[in-house]
């Protein structure tokens, strides 16, 4: 099991930058895939990014470019560094990782981002 905590969100203007945490409640060595994932209103939860425990990067092409995930080990953290944000970027972002064959959430952060 683990327990997953998104931090970092919050208002934004449009062209600012945010970093999303992921704080996980055991070590993250052995978690495979962990990832980003966004809900806005009215519309269905969707991939951002992902990254493996060999460090293999995956991004929405939406995102790409101005995203950034990344793990430090040492901290049981997964972060996601979001530069150039767009107003089409707000949403809840949800941080989810896989661990023996099951997926757990946190329980998302907030990002607005204003015109």
């Amino acid at each position: 099991q683990v327990q997953l905590v998104e931090s970092g969100g919050g208002l934004v203007q449009a062209g600012g930058a945010l970093r999303l945490s992921c704080a996980a409640s055991r070590s993250i060595r052995s978690i495979n895939f962990m990832g980003w994932y966004r809900q806005a209103p009215g519309k269905e939860r969707e991939l951002v990014a992902t990254l493996t425990s060999r460090g293999t990067t995956t991004y929405a092409d939406l995102v790409k470019g101005r995203f950034t995930i990344s793990r430090d080990n040492a901290k049981n953290t997964v972060y996601l560094q979001m530069n150039s944000l767009k107003p089409e970027d707000t949403a809840v972002y949800y941080c989810a990782a896989d661990l023996i064959l099951r997926r757990y959430w946190g329980q998302g952060t907030q990002v607005t981002v204003a015109s």
